[in-house]
């Protein structure tokens, strides 16, 4: 693991194509987990043998996804999930919807609607409590916050929430910076939207919904990265943390 890496810095200006996304997979896992090596995607024999089962072919983009880290459940196997290629399934609405992640018990589902599938780096749309929406415009920025949310739920004992007051949601913005993804929702519903991320270095931080409905989850590369953040953003948050300083932008 790399100490100190900074999301928001990785991330740029944001993700304006498929190389940014796959350069910032690889910068992010070789920094929370190890690096990424060519034995760690899915074989295109498992990729052919879902599209031949499914009736139709993956979007390039994640075929892409699943050939450089689908092979790597640490990083995405923990909420969330992305599903392995045999579990790919078409669900029924919208005209048909192919299915590549869901949460853990079956109450929302991420995919692309099969009339877009033609596409290189297609839409995808979520399901939820409220239906089906738009949730980002690419299938590769939605990777690239599918691994950010799943870290973020990793390891428990360096992770942290509190629900933010109303003039405290501000705070956060001013301490840590935005990293560059489009706003999107949550699953959740409405109440836990949209969704912002924002990062120090060693340190990922994820604000869902608008106050007075703010949660604040955050998550450290180490206790004392975690502890800096509980010690800038007032709240009660959900562990006791120590304190300590953190750096602004």
């Amino acid at each position: 693991m790399v100490r100190d890496f900074d999301a928001a810095d990785a991330v740029g200006d944001g993700i304006a194509d498929r190389c940014d996304a796959w350069a910032f997979i690889e910068a992010f896992a070789a920094a929370w987990y190890t690096p990424l090596t060519e034995v760690d995607g899915v074989d295109e024999a498992d990729l052919q043998q879902a599209e031949d089962r499914l009736g139709h072919s993956l979007p390039t983009a994640l075929r892409e996804a699943y050939r450089l880290f689908g092979g790597r459940p640490e990083l995405f196997e923990h909420q969330d999930p992305m599903l392995p290629p045999s579990d790919l399934f078409v669900h029924e609405d919208l005209g048909g919807v192919l299915v590549f992640r869901n949460e853990n018990q079956g109450c929302a589902f991420w995919g692309v609607r099969v009339l877009d599938l033609g596409e290189p780096d297609p839409p995808v749309v979520v399901r939820s409590r409220d239906g089906w929406r738009p949730f980002m415009d690419r299938v590769s920025p939605a990777c690239v916050e599918l691994l950010l949310s799943e870290a973020l739920v990793s390891e428990w004992s360096l992770y942290n929430a509190c629900e933010l007051p109303t003039d405290t949601a501000d705070t956060v913005r001013r301490t840590f910076r935005q990293v560059a993804l489009p706003e999107y929702p949550m699953r959740t519903g409405d109440d836990d939207s949209p969704v912002h991320w924002f990062s120090a270095p060693g340190l990922l931080l994820r604000l869902d919904g608008l106050a007075p409905y703010s949660w604040l989850h955050a998550r450290g590369q180490t206790p004392a990265h975690l502890a800096a953040a509980c010690g800038a953003i007032p709240g009660r948050w959900a562990h006791s943390q120590g304190t300590e300083s953190v750096s602004g932008p």
